[in-house]
């Protein structure tokens, strides 16, 4: 509990920067009292109906025609085109959708053949590329090497390799590349400057000592294709510590790659009835400008809505919606998380669904608290960050003045909100950042996640509260244990994000590369999000400890952001460092002041805050921290946030038990009798509770 206490007084110490009394009061009371309604890029509020299509993310223009085409590998026709065909090299027949093994009855009707084949393939695509003597020492290479796999010999001598020569064409080095390859899934190929090496792989060689050789090459040949939104499905298997070895290899190996998943197959040709384990290639992070290669443009179904949940947290939501839906969470995308404990109105996008698809969920939506609509097709995924801010409809209860003050309190409230109106309020990250756990919160798990500490950021989602539930109860019971599969059958349903943790300790163990894989059973955005709050926590702090070192004056070494219109997400090469001439002529005003949020892309303040800043890095075992977590796909290029915020459109009213409106003036209100109703807009990334929390003085 001692890191409880330690966090309580970190966050109650916030600094306030206006002078007036304040007021006490409750928020909260009910999910009603606080309603978030999401604004968009455009200022459209996400309640409202949406006539117009959705506005897409980006639009990448189409190539001007007269950019040289890249030449093409026909695997069909077992040809090379240097012509004018916009597709770029295909690296494999796969198919389109699902990518399963067939039948024997099946394959004996193939006109592509089965894999036994590949010594005398219909085409020999490789003599395109490599002259005779070199085609027949691939194929006498390749034999040595399947042969030696089905004597069960180990080589003692070094790997052997085998040289197909130079290639100083890119386009054709990648055409044999991928030919050898797919011709011989068993075998690898390495680039050393233009030359290509062949070698035996070997991690196919240890599949095949888990599947049917058939399989591994098949599976090997799914992976050198690298089809998008393609998936490979391994033959149905009923033995359920078989299928976790196979989850096992595919993950240890190709883990940052693809992602599989199981599902019941029962009626699968061959008839023997089980699970059948699916592989498919994970979602590429889209990086804004950068243009796709010609040829391999995304085709996917993408379905923008508006979602309403009320007392529900968002990943709950999004794990409820994507098992109705048939899809994984990391399908959907949005702009922002939003309060549990509220009604909420948000944009989100799903891929791989049409809204026809969404449209027959409607009504299983509404008995989990939650609603969709404004349902259409759009062009892109939602980014974290892509809004204008939100509005919120706030009601506060229980009014009461502070202790030991005896003023009107009709007037603390009118100063408090004037105040705020016109000083501001410290942009503080709000206590929901840091999850409502006493014992462990969002940032320590982040900070272990920094540090790669993959086991203890497990142990510390699992812990505990000091309370006897289920959940909690289930959580003790793994502490004590390490036993993902008895927690399993102790978790409640509901909890989706511990659930789907549990099951993937199960499927990989409970060791450090074990937990690394655990963590990809949550979406990009939440592992992420953990990060997030350990950098947030960080800003906090700073926050304060700039206030308390100089106040609201600009000094020397401060960062300033020169922009008109700032948000969170500008580059460094609009950051300005204070000069001393400028201090001395206030050239800068407080409301350009910003701190940087942790990350491997920032500048520090030049000046006592820079010094603090690299002392608690150094506390927390991150002087050396590059803020990347490459084995979670994880970079964290970091960002700027201004010290101050102001709200918008900031308009209040006294109301009594039956709706009447209490005018300003006049004797002391009846706390008990009264309620403040007070609406205002945020810009992205700011905290209602924090705004709250400059008005009232008082935590809320």
């Amino acid at each position: 509990m001692e890191e409880d206490a330690d966090y309580r007084i970190r966050f109650s110490s916030l600094c306030f920067i206006n002078d007036h009394i304040g007021f006490q009061g409750t928020i909260k009371n009910s999910p009603s009292d606080f309603i978030v309604i999401e604004i968009d890029g455009q200022g459209q509020l996400a309640n409202k109906a949406i006539d117009e299509p959705f506005p897409e993310v980006s639009k990448i223009p189409p190539e001007p025609d007269n950019i040289a085409k890249k030449p093409k590998l026909d695997f069909q026709n077992g040809t090379f085109d240097d012509g004018n065909n916009q597709e770029v090299i295909g690296l494999a027949r796969c198919s389109q959708g699902d990518h399963k093994l067939q039948s024997d009855s099946e394959k004996e009707d193939s006109t592509t053949g089965g894999n036994s084949n590949w010594e005398e393939g219909k085409t020999d695509l490789l003599s395109c590329f490599l002259d005779e003597k070199t085609n027949e020492q691939l194929n006498q290479f390749a034999l040595e090497i399947k042969e030696q796999w089905n004597l069960k010999r180990e080589s003692v001598e070094a790997t052997p390799e085998l040289s197909l020569g130079k290639f100083l064409e890119k386009n054709r080095r990648a055409a044999v590349h991928s030919a050898v390859r797919q011709k011989f899934p068993f075998l690898i190929t390495v680039g050393k400057n233009s030359e290509i090496v062949v070698k035996p792989n070997l991690e196919c060689k240890e599949l095949c000592h888990l599947v049917s050789e058939e399989e591994a090459f098949d599976f090997f040949k799914y992976l050198d294709a690298k089809k998008e939104n393609s998936k490979f499905t391994f033959k149905p298997d009923a033995n359920k510590d078989h299928r976790k070895a196979v989850h096992h290899f595919v993950n240890k190996k190709f883990g940052n790659l693809v992602e599989t998943k199981s599902f019941p197959e029962g009626n699968f040709k061959s008839g023997n009835n089980g699970n059948v384990i699916t592989v498919r290639f994970r979602e590429k992070v889209h990086t804004p400008g950068k243009r796709p290669l010609q040829g391999q443009e995304r085709k996917v179904v993408y379905t923008a809505f508006t979602l309403r949940k009320e007392n529900l947290e968002m990943f709950e939501a999004l794990g409820f919606l994507a098992m109705k839906l048939g899809v994984i969470p990391s399908d959907f995308s949005y702009a922002g998380l939003k309060d549990k404990k509220a009604v909420t109105y948000q944009s989100v996008v799903v891929k791989k669904v049409n809204p026809e698809r969404l449209k027959s969920v409607e009504k299983e939506m509404e008995k989990k608290r939650m609603n969709v609509f404004n349902i259409r097709s759009v062009g892109n995924a939602l980014r974290l960050g892509q809004l204008k801010g939100n509005h919120f409809d706030i009601v506060i209860r229980d009014l009461k003045n502070q202790i030991n003050d005896s003023a009107n309190l009709r007037e603390r409230i009118l100063e408090a909100i004037e105040n705020v109106k016109s000083k501001g309020f410290v942009n503080y990250y709000g206590p929901q950042r840091f999850g409502k756990g006493r014992k462990v919160h969002t940032d320590q798990i982040g900070l272990a996640l920094l540090k790669s500490e993959m086991m203890k950021a497990i142990k510390l989602f699992l812990t505990p509260e000091d309370l006897d539930d289920p959940v909690n109860n289930a959580k003790k019971y793994f502490l004590q244990t390490e036993d993902a599969k008895g927690t399993l059958s102790l978790m409640p349903e509901f909890k989706v994000r511990e659930r789907a943790l549990l099951e993937s300790l199960h499927r990989f163990g409970m060791t450090e590369e074990g937990c690394t894989q655990a963590w990809f059973s949550f979406p990009h955005s939440m592992r992420i999000f953990y990060v997030h709050a350990y950098s947030s926590k960080i800003w906090n702090e700073a926050a304060s400890y700039r206030l308390a070192t100089y106040g609201c004056k600009v000094v020397e070494g401060d960062l300033v952001c020169l922009e008109e219109d700032i948000d969170d997400h500008f580059s460094s090469s609009k950051v300005h460092l204070v000069t001393k001439e400028e201090e001395s002529a206030n050239t800068y005003a407080m409301h350009q002041v910003v701190l940087p949020v942790l990350g491997y892309n920032i500048l520090y303040p030049k000046n006592k805050v820079g010094q603090w800043y690299q002392e608690i890095l150094s506390q927390d075992g991150l002087q050396t921290c590059r803020f990347k977590v490459p084995t979670l796909k994880l970079n964290i290029p970091g960002c700027y946030r201004q010290i101050l915020k102001w709200p918008h459109k900031l308009t209040h009213q006294l109301s009594g038990d039956h709706d009447t409106a209490v005018e300003l003036e006049g004797s002391h209100i009846h706390a008990a009798n009264f309620s403040l109703a007070i609406s205002f807009d945020l810009d992205a990334s700011c905290y209602a509770t924090v705004c709250l929390r400059e008005i009232m003085k008082h935590d809320v």
